[in-house]
């Protein structure tokens, strides 16, 4: 989380001092980008059935299958930096390809600080804390159902948007509660 957050201030002060280019737009794409990774990777990777490997599978109880029987495990609760310096790594060198070199910072910001919201709102929503706004604490009961109703629907942790589309979106009361929730594989 520190390095993200270094990497944050340091491209700000790039963009701040004029030694890159700030492109709005990118930062905007950077940012739905990952809010669509999210998804993708939380209903199609981090859920998906153990691998074979039993080091592909350590991964897999690291990343994800662990938080589920421990949600309140602060240590399980974060992305690790070993996952996200190569995902970055990977979509700056994609942006670089399709927009250029400098242009690819500034989807590399949006990329960061769409991480930062996420990891704030996963964080707030397995801490015993009551968010002040309507807004916030819808959130966090929309997250705490993945984790305590049904792992098979809202898999937006961040932004249920994409549950909507792929329906996965499901109101407190409609989907059935499953007994899988805590420990997935």
């Amino acid at each position: 989380m520190a390095a993200l957050v270094a990497g944050v201030a340091l491209e700000a002060l790039a963009f701040l001092f004029g030694w890159l280019t700030v492109r709005p737009g990118l930062i905007l794409l950077g940012a739905l980008l990952f809010y669509l990774s999210e998804y993708g990777m939380h209903r199609f990777a981090f859920h998906a059935p153990p691998l074979s490997w039993p080091p592909a599978r350590r991964l897999q109880h690291r990343l994800h299958y662990d938080h589920h029987v421990e949600p309140n495990r602060l240590d399980l609760l974060f992305l690790p930096t070993w996952f996200l310096v190569p995902n970055l790594a990977v979509a700056t060198g994609l942006f670089a390809l399709l927009f250029g070199m400098e242009a690819s910072a500034s989807g590399l910001f949006g990329m960061m600080l769409a991480i930062l919201h996420y990891e704030w709102v996963h964080y707030v929503a397995h801490i015993p804390y009551r968010p002040r706004t309507r807004l916030g604490r819808w959130i966090k009961q929309y997250h705490l159902r993945h984790h305590f109703v049904s792992e098979k629907h809202w898999f937006g942790v961040s932004n249920p948007t994409l549950d909507g589309v792929f329906g996965t979106f499901h109101g407190p009361s409609a989907a059935e509660k499953s007994s899988t929730t805590r420990k997935l594989y």
